[in-house]
């Protein structure tokens, strides 16, 4: 199994990805986010995507491990 972002703050998407195995990168080639907004997405609970941008990772997570996840697993309205 790979071990992503050690020693950095992580998200709960961040800290989702990590359990699972799924890369930084995967996700932006998967969800067609930007790379710099995944990245900040995975480095703490503090930022919120779009609503566009959310439900493009949501999609793509849900593509890449089968698991039925929603927006609010990653964050809060």
């Amino acid at each position: 199994m790979k071990v992503f972002g050690l020693g950095k703050p992580r998200s709960k998407l961040g800290k989702f990805l990590d359990r699972h195995g799924i890369s930084q990168q995967e996700l932006v080639k998967k969800s067609k986010v930007n790379k710099a907004t995944i990245s900040r997405l995975c480095s703490g609970d503090a930022f919120q995507p779009s609503m566009k941008n959310a439900q493009k990772v949501i999609k793509a997570i849900r593509e890449l491990t089968g698991k039925n996840v929603d927006y609010d697993d990653f964050w809060s309205m």
